[in-house]
């Protein structure tokens, strides 16, 4: 199956578990991956003046991937979309951090462009108001349906002999 893997967010501002960044790492070593860096901009989106806190006006993805696409706010840029739409891949697997809101916001973006997102259940983190994850899991079920564990995701890639 041609797919890609979406890493939202997964950098220092947000301080990722290492056990999060490990995992990812693991299954971005094996298929084709790419990276969104959440920076803050102001002028762009007002974090500041709504939230009363912002990203870092600088970071870096933790993990190595093959292109990094640089956002402002929750979504995901035209521009990261074009690029996996350009890739013909059947299926978009999405990991990161905050399950509920940017990796969310991440499989409407997907969705909407007429991807197959599916979320990678153990390789996501909620944000502060759930550090589980479980409402952004279900909130994905309900509306995508496609969930899939990293092991599941390893199974497919050892059978398929690649």
């Amino acid at each position: 199956m041609q797919q890609v893997l979406l890493i939202v967010d997964v950098q220092s501002t947000f301080s990722p578990p290492e056990w999060l960044v490990d995992g990812i790492r693991l299954l971005s070593a094996r298929i084709p991956s790419i990276a969104s860096v959440e920076l803050h901009d102001e002028q762009v989106t007002p974090f500041q003046r709504q939230l009363g806190w912002h990203p870092a006006a600088e970071d870096e993805c933790l993990v190595e991937v093959d292109q990094v696409f640089i956002k402002h706010g929750y979504g995901q840029t035209a521009e990261t979309i074009a690029y996996i739409r350009q890739l013909g891949v059947e299926r978009v697997l999405v990991c990161g951090m905050q399950t509920e809101t940017c990796v969310l916001a991440a499989g409407f973006a997907l969705f909407d462009a007429g991807l197959c997102p599916t979320l990678v259940t153990d390789l996501t983190v909620g944000s502060s108001l759930d550090r589980s994850g479980k409402l952004g899991t279900d909130l994905w079920k309900h509306h995508f349906g496609n969930v899939i564990t990293r092991a599941e995701v390893m199974a497919e890639i050892a059978q398929s002999g690649l």
